[in-house]
Formats: C-alpha cells, sequence, structure tokens
C-alpha cells in the first residue's frame, strides 16, 4: 500500500518549495506563539464538548455540524479574502479534501450524535485517544517508528475506553453506543491530523483550516433540511450555542491548530490534548451540572495514564566523556 505522504526527506524538500508564507518548524520566538496557539486551541476545543451538549438539545447532529461549518466558513472565507491569500496550490488540495471530509465534517456530525447519548466529561475522555491512534496511522502512512512504550500506552488507554463502555453500559444500549460514536469520532479526528500534517508544507494555516471547512460543509450539506427545520423551532440560546462553535472552536481553534501543527509534530500536538478532559469536566460541572461516574472517571484516567505512558520518552544514560 503507498504511503500517504512522501518520507522525510521529501517532506522537507515539500517545506523547502512550500508557498510564500508557509512556516517552518519553531524555533526561538516561534516557540511561544505556537505553544500559545495550542492553549488557545486546547481551551476552545474543551468548551466545544459543553457547546454542543447544549445546542444538541434542539439541533440533530447533522444539522448542527453543517450549522457550525457553515458559520465558520464564513468567518475563514471573510478573514481568508482580507488577507488576500487566495487558494492553496494543488500539492495541497488532496489533503485539504481527506481532512476536511474527515476531521471537519464526519467528526463534527459522528462527535454531535454521541454527545446526545453520552455526557461532555465522558465524550472528551473518550474522543482523547486519538493521539494514540494518531501513532498507529503516523506508522502505517508516515513510516513513523512505534517505540514499546507507545505500545503498551495505547493498550492501557484502550483498556480505559473499555472500562468507560462497561460504566456506561447500565444505562441502557444507547449509551454504549454513545460510547462508540465517540471512538468513531476519535478515529476521525486521527485521520484528519495525520492527512493534514503534511498540507501545512504547501498551504499556510489559514488556507488548510478555510478550505477544510468548506469542504466538510459541502459534504454535510445532505443535513441542509434538518438545518431549516431545527433553525425554524431551536431557542435562541441553542442556535447562539451554534454560531459560538462555529467562530470559535471552528474558525479560531483549527487555525490556532494548523498554526503549531505547522510548527511542530503531530504526536507532540497531540499531547497537547491531554487537557481538553479536566476542562470539559469542570466547565460540564459548572454549566451543565454534569459529572461523570466514578467508573467513568477511573477509565478516563486510564485512557490518560495510556497516553502518559505512550509520550514518555526513556532517560538517556550519561556516557562519561573521555578525557
Amino acid at each position: 500500500m503507498a504511503k500517504f505522504s512522501p518520507p522525510r526527506a521529501q517532506a522537507r524538500r515539500a517545506a523547502s518549495t512550500a508557498a510564500p508564507g508557509v512556516p517552518t518548524p519553531a524555533t526561538g520566538r516561534a516557540q511561544p506563539l505556537a505553544l500559545a496557539a495550542a492553549g488557545v486551541t486546547v481551551v476552545l476545543w474543551a468548551s466545544a464538548f459543553v457547546s454542543i451538549r447544549s445546542a444538541g438539545e434542539a439541533y440533530a447532529p447533522g444539522a448542527l455540524a453543517l450549522g457550525r461549518l457553515l458559520t465558520g466558513s464564513l468567518v475563514l472565507v471573510a478573514i481568508l479574502l482580507i488577507r488576500r491569500e487566495g487558494l492553496p496550490p494543488r500539492a495541497a488540495w488532496p489533503g485539504i479534501a481527506v481532512s476536511g471530509l474527515l476531521w471537519f465534517g464526519g467528526y463534527s456530525v459522528v462527535l454531535n450524535w454521541g454527545e446526545q447519548l453520552v455526557d461532555a466529561g465522558t465524550a472528551s475522555l473518550v474522543v482523547n485517544i486519538a493521539p494514540l491512534l494518531m501513532a498507529l496511522l503516523a506508522f502505517r502512512l508516515l513510516g513513523e517508528n512505534l517505540a514499546p512504550r507507545l505500545l503498551t500506552g495505547m493498550a492501557v488507554s484502550f483498556a480505559g475506553a473499555v472500562v468507560v463502555g462497561l460504566s456506561m453500559a447500565g444505562g441502557g444500549s444507547t449509551s454504549v453506543l454513545g460510547v462508540l460514536l465517540c471512538l468513531l469520532a476519535a478515529v476521525a479526528y486521527a485521520g484528519g491530523v495525520v492527512a493534514q500534517k503534511p498540507t501545512l508544507a504547501y498551504a499556510t494555516p489559514l488556507q488548510v483550516t478555510t478550505y477544510g471547512a468548506l469542504i466538510g460543509a459541502v459534504g454535510c450539506l445532505p443535513f441542509g433540511w434538518q438545518l431549516v427545520r431545527d433553525a425554524a423551532h431551536a431557542p435562541l440560546s441553542a442556535t447562539l450555542n451554534m454560531v459560538y462553535l462555529g467562530v470559535f472552536p471552528t474558525a479560531l481553534a483549527f487555525t490556532t491548530w494548523a498554526y503549531a501543527l505547522a510548527r511542530t509534530t503531530a504526536s507532540r500536538m497531540g499531547a497537547t490534548t491531554y487537557a481538553v478532559p479536566a476542562i470539559v469536566v469542570l466547565m460540564a460541572w459548572l454549566l451543565l451540572d454534569e459529572i461523570p461516574g466514578p467508573l467513568t472517571l477511573a477509565g478516563g484516567v486510564l485512557c490518560l495514564a495510556g497516553v502518559a505512558v505512550a509520550r514518555s520518552r526513556p532517560r538517556r544514560s550519561q556516557v562519561p566523556r573521555e578525557a
């Protein structure tokens, strides 16, 4: 099977011929900016889990995804026109299309559906295994190595996902379905990131985000009739939550994500999302009065513990230098 992206040597050559304005990996002063951008993304994506729960009471999953993407696309296109960045080069389109359909479109629909069946904190805990899935996809498609610690971490995290699923089983099959949907959302999320990373060697973060959102919106157009129907009967608070999702967790957060991803690796960016579940649980407690049960939290801790093991690095023994 062919690799999804070029090997590292080819990727470096592609980066050297990237379109004007495409950033290179962060060094020096750019590192704090990339870290700040990642922090903005984490907080806004955490808030998205809470807003999805609120808006999902009035909007169907597909309708909410389409409304969110249309709102975000309008904001992004306006910024793109102001900045006059234009169309990305041809080499960027395959990755933009894959990430747009998988991540912007598919992930949004499946996550919205899952959050109608499980609470916001549980959804974020299950989706947070996506960084481990990124590592698997990077191994298969990008030729990266799978270290023993990474394999161990993946096993621990998937055990945590099983515990979360068992903790929800007492509430009926719909709760188990919700966990499975969140797992599917994690797969779409990971696939979208792996597709997006090499694309940033050819196009700017704003271009990748804007056209990814537009492609995702086009993919969700079959839900247009649901959006019209739900918008006619939805309370103002639900519609405002949908608009918030489009402007901030989509237009802003996906752009800051792409900005930071262009300056580091996909695995390091994935590690920044490990703080999302804790922020979501706090927000859900304050805004929705939702707290996952003890067994659910234990499964979430296993997920995060596995991620910590996967991302840890063995200590290098220091060899004394010869005099």
